[in-house]
């Protein structure tokens, strides 16, 4: 397969999940390798309120109770 065609691939699921099975085991790994983050981490991800101090740097204002909902 091209390296186009993998990197396609890789990058776009409609396009991965239309070749056959044989063309999908001939892919090689992805570089970025597996990620298996749990959905308990996940939910407790935030963003812009990070330092504790409930104003980060791409924030004006984040509420102090679950989920800091950033303005």
């Amino acid at each position: 397969m091209k390296k186009s065609k993998v990197i396609e691939a890789w990058r776009n699921e409609d396009f991965y999940l239309s070749l056959s099975e044989e063309e999908r085991a001939g892919l090689p790994a992805h570089p970025s390798g597996l990620t298996g983050i749990e959905d308990e981490i996940l939910q407790s991800v935030t963003g812009g309120c990070g330092d504790g101090s409930h104003t980060g740097p791409t924030s004006g204002y984040c509420t102090p109770c679950y989920p800091r909902d950033c303005y």
